[in-house]
């Protein structure tokens, strides 16, 4: 033991706390070096959702004008794009159906770095891609049961948002001289309720609010009598006058009366201006738009064009 004692004694003593201070002042800079990539990288993705919120304003807001050509959907893009951020903007049209009916808008951002500039990186760039579609809807909600045939001389021209090209509406003889005693007002539910019976209130009701669901294509019975000789339908359409509405346009009328049925076609816009109301007869003046509606796009190109779009985003 005195032995050991001594070799004890003599032999070197050798502090560590120098590595102990290397080891933390790795330590730390690899937990800073972390804590900031996370940080910069949270800074990143907000940056990113905010770019595609952008594109896809931007690229639904330019398909509204798709209808008018490229150019107009190009601008209304990028104004909408200027108010949601901005950004360096890239805009390009494709075909689904329709001859560019796509839009599609991509969003380009400099986002700074913070504390990742410390292992040399100072920016990234963010970038955000959106499509949006303006299709011809083969389902349309929101429809009022007023009828127009796709012969009609304003259709033929293809006369839209302009009031000076008067459109007339007969009620009174909608399909020139066929279908005797259907007055051009449909029953919406007869798709989805052939034997139910419907009154000039409801009608009025289609007329003020539209029909609340998404309405295909097809035959659809005729309304009974001239329901547009009462209170419910006249006072509808005095509150809808100046706005647009979208009625169904048909092709054929088989039948006659309550029992005459149409062939819808397809849908248009209408902005009523005036109408008149007798014992049997009944007109409405106005005019073609186009307009932007709540439904569902064609996927077949089959379904007739008459300025009517659902704007959707598909990617």
């Amino acid at each position: 033991m005195p032995y050991l004692r001594h070799a004890l004694a003599g032999a070197p003593f050798r502090r560590s706390d120098g590595q102990v201070v290397v080891l933390m002042s790795v330590f730390m800079t690899v937990l800073l070096g972390a804590c900031g990539l996370v940080l910069d990288v949270g800074s990143w993705y907000r940056a990113d959702r905010a770019t595609q919120a952008t594109a896809d304003a931007a690229a639904l807001a330019g398909a509204q004008s798709l209808i008018d050509g490229t150019a107009p959907a190009e601008a209304l893009a990028g104004e909408y794009a200027g108010k949601n951020g901005g950004g360096d903007l890239t805009v390009s049209f494709g075909q689904r159906v329709l001859e560019n009916d796509l839009i599609t808008v991509t969003v380009a951002r400099t986002e700074p770095a913070f504390f990742t500039k410390l292992f040399g990186i100072e920016t990234v760039q963010v970038n955000s891609r959106a499509t949006a579609r303006a299709g011809v809807p083969s389902r349309a909600r929101y429809v009022a049961p007023i009828t127009v045939n796709e012969q009609h001389p304003m259709l033929q021209c293809e006369c839209f948002n302009d009031p000076t090209q008067v459109a007339l509406i007969n009620l009174h003889n909608p399909g020139g001289g066929d279908a005797a005693g259907a007055f051009g007002l449909l029953n919406l539910q007869s798709l989805s309720n052939p034997s139910g019976n419907i009154g000039a209130d409801l009608l009025g009701q289609w007329i003020r609010d539209g029909y609340q669901d998404a309405l295909p294509l097809g035959l659809y019975d005729s309304a009974p009598s001239a329901n547009f000789n009462s209170d419910y339908i006249r006072n509808a359409l005095r509150d809808r006058i100046g706005e647009e509405l979208l009625f169904p346009v048909y092709r054929t009328i088989t039948g006659s009366g309550s029992g005459a049925e149409y062939d819808i076609i397809g849908w248009v816009g209408f902005v009523p201006t005036s109408f008149t109301t007798g014992s049997s007869t009944g007109t409405i003046r106005g005019y073609f738009t186009k307009v932007v509606w709540q439904g569902l796009a064609d996927e077949t190109g089959t379904v007739p064009d008459f300025g009517v779009r659902v704007i959707t985003l598909v990617e």
